[in-house]
């Protein structure tokens, strides 16, 4: 029963790509797989006996294995019978997509156990994206927004400064960055990411270019154009992990669709003055736990469950006076568990429907979205 299981689980592998039609283009151009990626629980399986019967049957095995690590809770393997599970999803509406995938592969080497904590989450979020990417791209661009009449300037004689910094974001970047995606290190790609984010924001803040404004305007228009030109590299190196942030920064940037993939990232790709750049929004918000911003109170506030009764059951909660639930579109989900319908015994004051995190009112609802 056992070998009947993983003969027919494992083969899909092979009749995904085609077979037994071995001269199919899909079979030629998948098999043998580059990398089978699976949990460190099954790499017997994949690493011993897959291999075996593929040989058996004369056919070459896939070329590498990677076995990826679990995440635990305080120590702890997440299981649903303990209760400990960190859901996908609960992750996604508290810190969005980009955020979620950005710490996960950032905060420990693939392949190893990591424990998950919100807390850690929050402050590597906040400490890279918010303040590190995120604070580097809408200070620079607001700042061209305002001074420069919306325009990417000129550069005019770069100094020694201004080459190195380029230097490491279109030449020295990439080729690290390939060579840890390839060895499945992604950590290790992020970081030499953030080196450049890191050297980014210690030249805006050496060069000065809001001084320069007064003292010696050509010259802040060159560190600007520096500035926007390592932008638009760091969010082409992001793309792999965080698509959707990086095409608001192209975007904001006004890089053109064929000009987005690592080619790009060439000098002969750079930014091009005189480029108009429309008004520039943050890509990154800062979450606080305390001011309940952004994702809200990450910590403290429940999610409720994706699941019809385990949603309803949620939803039931309240004094029974039939006042809707609070929902807030920025935030994303019902919010308030109990009723907070202003002028009933023991409400908060806050009139009915009104988002507790985002301190927002929505149109009047008389169902709770979901």
């Amino acid at each position: 029963h056992v070998m009947y299981v993983w003969i027919d689980a494992l083969t899909n592998y092979l009749t995904v790509a085609g077979y037994p039609d071995t001269e199919s283009v899909d079979f030629k151009k998948y098999w043998p797989a580059d990398l089978h990626m699976v949990g460190k629980d099954i790499l017997r399986f994949h690493s011993v006996y897959w291999p075996a019967f593929l040989m058996a049957a004369g056919l070459p095995p896939q070329k590498r294995t990677f076995a990826h690590g679990w995440w635990t809770i305080e120590g702890q393997k997440m299981s649903k019978s303990v209760g400990n599970v960190v859901a996908p999803h609960d992750l996604i509406e508290r810190y969005g997509v980009d955020a979620s995938r950005y710490f996960l592969l950032r905060e420990v080497p693939f392949g190893n156990d990591g424990d998950f904590s919100h807390t850690n989450a929050l402050n590597r979020i906040n400490n890279d994206l918010a303040n590190g990417l995120g604070n580097l791209a809408q200070r620079t661009l607001s700042f061209i927004f305002k001074n420069c009449e919306a325009t990417i300037p000129a550069p005019g004689e770069l100094t020694q400064d201004d080459k190195d910094i380029l230097r490491a974001a279109q030449e020295d970047m990439l080729p690290v960055v390939r060579k840890e995606l390839d060895a499945q290190r992604f950590h290790r790609a992020l970081e030499a990411i953030w080196a450049v984010v890191d050297k980014a924001n210690l030249y805006i803040d050496v060069q000065a270019p809001w001084s320069l404004r007064k003292t010696d305007p050509a010259r802040m228009n060159t560190v600007l154009y520096v500035l926007s030109e390592t932008i638009r590299c760091l969010a082409l190196a992001i793309q792999p992990v965080m698509p959707v942030s990086a095409e608001k920064m192209l975007d904001q940037l006004m890089i053109p669709a064929e000009s987005r993939d690592f080619a790009a990232l060439a000098p002969a790709g750079a930014l091009k003055a005189g480029t108009v750049i429309p008004q520039p929004q943050g890509v990154f918000p800062r979450l606080s736990e305390d001011n309940k911003d952004a994702a809200g109170d990450v910590d403290r506030l429940p999610l409720p469950s994706r699941s019809r009764q385990a949603r309803s059951q949620w939803r039931s909660r309240g004094c029974g006076r039939g006042c809707t639930r609070c929902w807030c579109i920025g935030h994303g989900v019902d919010q308030l568990p109990d009723c907070r319908r202003a002028g009933t015994s023991g409400a908060s004051g806050q009139a009915d429907g009104q988002c507790m995190v985002h301190d927002w009112n929505p149109p009047a609802r008389s169902q709770p979205r979901g």
